[in-house]
């Protein structure tokens, strides 16, 4: 993000969302919600003062946020510097996959009996190929995102899906820093509806497989490109859990 100005035009509209019993949860909610749309990109200095200021909260309450988003890892503090959206290194993004891939096929194997109810992974998948058929590829690769918190909500656990959320929203990390977004995401369209369609045929230990491949593929893919694109020059600051000013100062 650029300065102040954008800042409070970009978030003015949230402050709606806050309503009459404004909390630390509901402000981490919304910022959450902007650092998954790249509105506040891995190693933007998050500005207490415009923020504040936007969401019309106080600083406590803002400063509360930030810890709730830094517990999560999608911010850091750094002292005298302040809050930054965290930049992953190379071992995070392989480390989410491997996460990924614990929770993702275990609830896949985990599921009972056929029928399952697909609608909402359906859903993802028309979305994304909806989004493909527009040459939306920011949107092909939020649909791609969707499909995998539905798949994972197929265990109806609440703890898995916010285990999941924190998962996912990381990864949204690494996504900003890629510039090929299309190529990031178009391969794995097709492989979203073949696992949907082996689990529409009750044929739950296929779509474990080609899941399994998908993530293995997805990781080597994705740690290829972004080791690339965090060591290109103006990257950004640093990696892990430091980052500093510079990519888009807030």
């Amino acid at each position: 993000m650029g300065g102040t100005d954008e800042v409070a035009d970009g978030l003015a509209g949230d402050r709606a969302l806050l309503g009459r019993t404004s909390t630390a949860e509901r402000v981490a909610d919304i910022l959450r919600g902007r650092i998954a749309e790249g509105f506040f990109r891995p190693g933007a200095r998050l500005s207490e003062e415009s923020i504040g200021g936007a969401l019309g909260v106080s600083r406590n309450t803002l400063r509360e946020a930030f810890r709730l988003l830094t517990h999560e890892r999608l911010l850091v503090h750094e002292l005298n510097r302040g809050v930054f959206v965290r930049v992953l290194a190379v071992d995070d993004v392989a480390d989410i996959y491997r996460t990924r891939r614990l929770v993702e096929c275990a609830v896949v194997r985990g599921l009972g009996r056929p029928p399952y109810a697909l609608d909402a992974l359906a859903e993802t998948v028309a979305e994304g190929e909806e989004a493909a058929r527009a040459g939306d590829w920011t949107g092909a690769a939020t649909a791609n995102i969707h499909f995998h918190r539905e798949l994972v909500a197929l265990a109806g656990s609440a703890r898995t899906d916010e285990l999941m959320r924190g998962v996912l929203a990381e990864l949204r990390l690494a996504f900003h820093v890629v510039d090929d977004t299309r190529g990031l995401h178009e391969p794995y369209l097709v492989r979203n509806r073949e696992i949907l369609d082996a689990l529409a045929a009750g044929e739950r230990a296929a779509a474990e497989r080609l899941l399994a491949r998908y993530l293995d593929d997805s990781r080597d893919g994705m740690v290829e490109v972004y080791a690339r694109s965090v060591a290109a020059p103006g990257a950004g600051p640093g990696t892990g859990s430091g980052a500093g000013p510079g990519v888009g100062e807030a």
